[in-house]
């Protein structure tokens, strides 16, 4: 279903249907000079927008929690010697009133607010009469539903000119990334709200400086609008999140090699595409049809177990089933990751399915 918003294109400099909009700056401004000197090195480069954290929301108390309002003056000397656009995170409505009193030019909700409905209703009730860009971050768990909440929230506030961040998720298991970053929910949230510019956020998905090139260049190839990289001038003397930030020189060698695809394409690629696409359908066509055929044999499995009161989860059997088709999806060249998705979803459903049969009368 396709989100009905009134959003208009974003009015902003850098944002003039070229891709990447990039922005950039430290994830913490720490001193009038460490933004300053940050912020001319980036701006030689060609970047429009600066980014600096001034409230920091931090998982745990005695951690750097940001200066405060005392660094949005060091926003403004940079907006007065540069020319950038300016930009922070608010978190509650002292923070909006601080940012616009200060003549911020963007502002953005993090991900841990975006997720608390309440917290997004009064920052857009703070914005009802005001016309900037804000920019919505995904929460902190994957739900496009409570995304796209925060971003309606914003809009009804009278807000036209939102873009949302795709800056990853929580997740408990072991990955490269900080915040897992799931890109079938952006990709989600682009078909329902298709005129919704969405910025990628590589440094909070990567937590490493090492993988920010890669994530940055997976989202150009699905024409993702943009970037929020946090870049620091001395990142390994960062007050906060020191390993995720690049040098303005190493800013500036990600940029560089980024490779902007065509997302316009001519009536042969269309054709070859279809063509292509067609054959894709027709083997989903069997895929349903094999999985149809799987799920006869469970019922019957679990008529069977019925009959003979036998417990519907078989531990064993289940680990080695796991495990033989980890080992065949291995050799057909299939990630982990993707065999374990796949065949856990069936056995939830054959479970499902099992449960039921034992139920009935």
């Amino acid at each position: 279903m396709v989100v009905d918003v009134d959003l208009k294109p974003i009015k902003i400099k850098g944002l003039d249907n070229k891709r990447p909009l990039i922005i950039a700056g430290p994830c913490s401004a720490e001193s009038e000079e460490q933004v300053l000197s940050t912020a001319r090195e980036i701006s030689a480069m060609g970047v429009s927008i600066f980014r600096a954290g001034i409230w920091k929301p931090r998982t745990r108390p005695n951690a750097f929690e940001g200066v405060g309002s005392l660094g949005l003056p060091w926003l403004q000397a940079v907006k007065k010697e540069t020319g950038m656009l300016i930009s922070t995170e608010v978190a509650n409505v002292k923070h909006v009133n601080e940012a616009l009193k200060h003549d911020l030019d963007i502002i953005w909700i993090g991900a841990r607010t975006s997720a608390n409905p309440f917290a997004v209703q009064e920052i857009a009730d703070a914005l009802k009469g005001v016309k900037i860009p804000v920019f919505v971050k995904n929460p902190v768990n994957p739900d496009v539903d409570l995304w796209i909440g925060a971003i309606e929230r914003i809009n009804q506030a009278g807000i036209d000119q939102i873009a949302a961040i795709h800056r990853g998720f929580s997740s408990y298991e072991k990955s490269i990334y900080r915040n897992a970053p799931h890109w079938q929910v952006p990709i989600e949230l682009r078909r329902r709200i298709p005129e919704l510019p969405i910025i990628t956020d590589p440094s909070h998905i990567c937590g490493s400086r090492d993988l920010i090139y890669d994530i940055s260049q997976k989202a150009m190839d699905l024409n993702f609008d943009g970037l929020i990289i946090e870049t620091h001038i001395n990142p390994d003397k960062a007050w906060s999140d020191a390993k995720q930030q690049l040098t303005p020189a190493a800013l500036k060698k990600v940029l560089d090699r980024l490779i902007m695809r065509e997302s316009d394409i001519n009536e042969d690629m269309m054709l070859t595409l279809a063509e292509l696409r067609d054959n894709i359908d027709k083997l989903d066509d069997k895929l349903i049809n094999l999985i149809e055929e799987r799920m006869k044999e469970v019922d019957k499995i679990g008529r069977y177990k019925k009959e003979n009161n036998i417990t519907i989860l078989q531990n064993k059997r289940w680990d080695d089933m796991l495990r033989s088709r980890l080992i065949l999806g291995e050799r057909k060249g299939l990630s982990e990751d993707f065999i374990n998705k796949i065949f856990r979803a069936i056995h939830q459903e054959s479970i499902n399915k099992q449960t039921q049969i034992m139920n009935e009368d």
